[in-house]
């Protein structure tokens, strides 16, 4: 069970999480989550590089460490990167410091810098929280495209994830195996019904 698109009393119960970029302007920030993978993050590449499309890859550092090559392809193309724990921890089941020591045992193999951050699965706790955002950002989403859901048809995950976005939403997709049908069936046709609005799709700013 899960919210495709985020409510209000869900963003207030986490007051100073980034849910949302205030604009006007007809901008969407996709964002991914997981990777990265072979094959899935590389498509994943070259999908958004046929529609001009920047994004930012919250990695999973013991990922990276598996695969840099994948990982420079990311930096190659000039997209935002964030942490998103180096084991894919969730807070809510995490001692606070094992928890935190995680985040900058991700951050050693990211080996670049960036504020951005995202708890695996959304969970986090408020003592964490705390410590987190003296130096980080805590990227969360409005549009969650369910992708990962086995649930949920390709067509349901393409539907709710236009349905919800807006100017300045953060859609979150995941560049994992779990996720690959869905994801991979979804980002096109959703770049392309955006572009054909005259959407842009960019990076969030690292610092």
């Amino acid at each position: 069970m899960f919210l495709h698109n985020s409510p209000f009393w869900l963003k207030a119960f986490f007051p100073g999480f980034i849910w949302h970029i205030p604009t006007r302007e007809k901008k969407i920030f996709l964002t991914f989550d997981d990777g990265p993978i072979p094959d899935i993050t590389e498509s994943v590449l070259e999908t958004l590089n046929l529609y001009g499309a920047k994004a930012t890859f919250f990695c999973i550092g013991n990922n990276v460490q598996k695969h840099p090559e994948i990982y420079q392809k990311l930096l190659d193309n000039n997209h935002a990167i964030g942490n998103h724990t180096f084991n894919h921890m969730n807070g809510w089941k995490t001692d606070d410091g094992l928890y935190l020591e995680n985040i900058k045992q991700c951050d050693a193999e990211l080996n670049l810098p960036t504020k951005l951050f995202r708890p695996p699965y959304g969970r986090i706790k408020k003592s964490q929280a705390r410590v987190v955002k003296k130096e980080r950002q805590i990227i969360m989403w409005d549009v969650l495209s369910g992708d990962f859901s086995k649930e949920i048809t390709q067509e349901i995950c393409l539907r709710k994830s236009i349905q919800h976005a807006r100017p300045g939403s953060i859609v979150l997709f995941h560049d994992s195996i779990k996720a690959a049908t869905n994801m991979q069936y979804a980002l096109p046709r959703f770049l392309e019904h955006f572009s054909n609005l005259g959407f842009s799709f960019e990076a969030m700013a690292m610092q």
